[in-house]
C-alpha cells in the first residue's frame, strides 16, 4: 500500500510537468527529461543529509551538456522542501559539484563517471544519470527507460558512502537487480 502512495505521488508530480509544456507536447505527454526533472525534485523529499548539509538552499546541478532544457526550473518553480529552497546550477567542473545536493552527470561527462562519483561522494551529494552502468560505475541512482517508461535503480551501498539515507519508501520503487534481492 505504500509503495503504491509513494509511486502515485512520484507519478503525479511526474505528470504535473505536463501542465508546463506546450500545447502541442501536452498532447503527446511528458517527455524523457520532463520526467526525470520531475524525479529529481521528488528525490529530494527522500533522501537524508548529514547535519551539516541540512542549512541553507538545496542545490540541484547537472554536470555536463544539459538535456533538461527549461524542465528543471518549471518543476521546482515556486516550491521548497522542508521550508528550503530549491535552486539549480549548471557547472561544468566537478569542483563546483561541493555545494550540490543533487547531482545530474550528464551523458557528455559518460567517460568521467568513475572519477566524478569518488570525488563527489565525500561532499555527501547524491549522484543521478541516465549513464549505462552508472550505479555500477561507483553512481547513486541511475534511471533506466523501460519502454516508454522512465524507472531508476538505486546503488545503497554508495548512498551510505556519501553519508545519505535513502528513505525505504523510495527504495521501494527502485527496480532491483536480480543478484541485489538474493542478498537480502
Amino acid at each position: 500500500m505504500t509503495r503504491r502512495i509513494v509511486g502515485t505521488s512520484l507519478l503525479t508530480a511526474a505528470m504535473l510537468v505536463c501542465t508546463h509544456a506546450s500545447a502541442e507536447n501536452a498532447a503527446q505527454g511528458p517527455s524523457e527529461y520532463q520526467v526525470k526533472a520531475a524525479f529529481l525534485y521528488n528525490f529530494v523529499k527522500f533522501v537524508d543529509w548529514p547535519a551539516a548539509r541540512k542549512e541553507g538552499p538545496i542545490e540541484l546541478c547537472v554536470l555536463g551538456k544539459d538535456p533538461f532544457g527549461g524542465a528543471l526550473e518549471r518543476v521546482v518553480e515556486g516550491k521548497s522542501v522542508n521550508g528550503r529552497q530549491l535552486v539549480i546550477h549548471r557547472i561544468g567542473d566537478i569542483a563546483a559539484a561541493r555545494s550540490c545536493h543533487v547531482l545530474f552527470v550528464s551523458r557528455s561527462e559518460a567517460g568521467r563517471v568513475s572519477l566524478i562519483a569518488k570525488k563527489v561522494h565525500a561532499w555527501n551529494v547524491l549522484t543521478v544519470s541516465d549513464v549505462d552502468r552508472f550505479c555500477e560505475r561507483g553512481g547513486i541512482i541511475t534511471f533506466l527507460m523501460e519502454g516508454q517508461r522512465v524507472r531508476f535503480r538505486i546503488n545503497t551501498k554508495m548512498a551510505a558512502t556519501a553519508g545519505l539515507t535513502i528513505s525505504s519508501k523510495l527504495l521501494q520503487l527502485a527496480v532491483v537487480k536480480p543478484e541485489d534481492k538474493e542478498k537480502d
